[in-house]
């Protein structure tokens, strides 16, 4: 049993029982709410454990407008605590700053509520500027973004500075926010796991297979050997596409034309293999509920010798770059993360490992073929730095090509006749998840008859952009663009 539901209870009692569950070791995944009707929301607290997905729910009544906040005691739970102030209207008491984040309505708009099922009205953005958190002579506000130079996502950083350091910065997101929640309602399951691969499309398949092993288990269903091998091998594509371009962006920033270059070429390479394995770049329509679209539309042989080639070429270029003084100077030391500060806000995948989290979904509650390829948590970093980053990233494309090998040898000696098992009837409620490139990418589901009824998917980028205020201890705004990449974010996932 991978999930464990916790007891609806009172408010009261709520943030007692989920600071008992941390206080315990327990790791703080998300804070979720789903309408009940038209006025009560359930929220659900959903935590970490032995391999395990504990939750605590409790119901904010009809007359209620808040609960009591849990960011005192976990301070990664203040940015799901806005989220739901934006989407609900609901008050986390107690709350620190509540600023608008995803969804900065009007007073007098009415919030979409998710899971509600009912029409909805268009609303009408508050877009008026925050107020200054920082004042004094000499004191700036730069609004960097939403539209900057190059090709990025619409984000907002506003930055207060008395000149070079960056004493406090905000980040909205809501320029990105296209209502991804209320969209799942009354779909199917064919069309959902379409919408779920666009939810965030540099996580494309990472996406999809948490939210198709949600259903899957709602279904009862296991997919073959075969599927869940040509899963793998997707999903570590498209880790090694993602790592790619966070170096990427690292290069261009620091001026290193020729990595550039060379890496931006191998990226491409791996686009163009993912495309000729299943007709996209991306990885889309691979993972469907019940298995997969089809097989592999290269031979072992041949994607043997693609995968060399490109391991090869991008092994020795990265090797050169972390050789490179003029580059490494520019990330070590920079964007500093202490373990103690990525404990406090549960720090996922790359930007986690590097401060000494050890956490990897793949290794810890294992799915699709990793627990047959026998995959091992790499060793956690602990300078917490950009460069840090980059070298757990290195460490992590040397084994995604490791497990794709292997998982091509798994493959031409599988019967793999059956890529896609029939699902049946499917009603319930599950949880789903998967190790994207940027870390534990959760889906909460529900179901009836078909029909999608709650769809919560929460990515690591919405997760882990919540201490990106926060790694800028001793940094200056010429520092900005080497933190940022080494993030390696997607706005797309943390707007919803």
């Amino acid at each position: 049993m991978t999930t464990e539901r916790g007891v609806v209870d009172d408010l009261d009692t709520f943030v007692p029982r989920v600071v008992a569950q941390l206080s315990e070791g327990a790791r703080f995944c998300g804070l979720f709410a789903s309408a009940q009707g038209d006025a009560a929301t359930l929220l659900r607290c959903v935590l970490a454990q032995d391999g395990h997905l504990p939750y605590e729910d409790t119901l904010v009544p009809a007359h209620s407008a808040g609960f009591p906040s849990l960011a005192d005691h976990t301070p990664a739970a203040a940015w799901y605590e806005r989220e739901i102030h934006d989407l609900f209207g609901l008050v986390p008491l107690g709350h620190p700053r509540l600023d608008p984040l995803v969804l900065p309505l009007l007073r007098e708009e009415t919030p979409p509520r998710p899971g509600s099922g009912s029409e909805r009205a268009p609303v009408v953005i508050d877009t008026d500027p925050l107020p200054a958190h920082l004042l004094g002579e000499g004191v700036f506000t730069i609004p960097y973004g939403p539209v900057r130079s190059g090709v990025f996502e619409s984000i907002e950083y506003l930055v207060e500075t008395p000149g070079e350091d960056i004493p406090h910065l905000r980040t909205r997101v809501f320029h990105k926010h296209r209502g991804v929640e209320c969209r799942f309602e009354g779909m199917g399951v064919e069309d959902g796991v379409l919408l779920a691969e666009r939810t965030e499309g540099v996580a494309s398949v990472a996406h999809a297979l948490a939210f198709s092993q949600a259903i899957e288990r709602i279904a009862q269903v296991e997919v073959s050997e075969g599927a869940a091998v040509v899963r793998v091998i997707h999903a570590e594509l498209e880790r090694v596409a993602n790592h790619l371009d966070s170096t990427i962006r690292h290069t261009e920033a620091a001026g290193q034309a020729v990595a550039y270059a060379r890496l931006s070429l191998h990226k491409e390479r791996v686009q163009r293999l993912r495309a000729q394995l299943c007709g996209s770049r991306f990885g889309r329509g691979v993972v469907v509920p019940g298995g997969v679209g089809g097989p592999l539309r290269l031979e072992s042989s041949q994607l043997f010798a693609a995968i060399d080639k490109i391991e090869r070429d991008v092994r020795s270029d990265l090797r050169l770059l972390l050789a490179t003084p003029s580059f490494v100077d520019r990330i070590r030391g920079t964007g500093l993360i202490d373990h103690e500060l990525a404990a406090s806000y549960a720090l996922l995948g790359p930007v986690g490992r590097a401060s000494g989290q050890n956490e990897d979904v793949r290794f810890t509650r294992p799915y699709a073929a990793y627990m047959r390829l026998g995959h091992q948590l790499l060793d956690v970093g602990e300078g917490g730095d950009a460069l840090a980053r980059q070298r757990v990233r290195n460490e992590e494309i040397a084994g995604s090509f490791h497990l794709i090998r292997q998982a091509i040898d798994r493959l031409s000696s599988t019967d793999h006749r059956e890529w896609k098992r029939p699902l049946g009837a499917v009603s319930g409620e599950a949880m789903g998840w998967a190790e994207a490139p940027q870390g534990e990418v959760l889906y909460l589901v529900s179901i009836e008859d078909g029909a999608l009824v709650r769809v919560k998917p929460r990515s690591a980028s919405f997760h882990n952009l919540a201490a990106f205020h926060a790694s800028f201890p001793k940094d200056i705004l010429t520092d900005f663009a080497f933190i940022e990449a080494s993030f390696g974010l997607s706005i797309a996932g943390v707007a919803g």
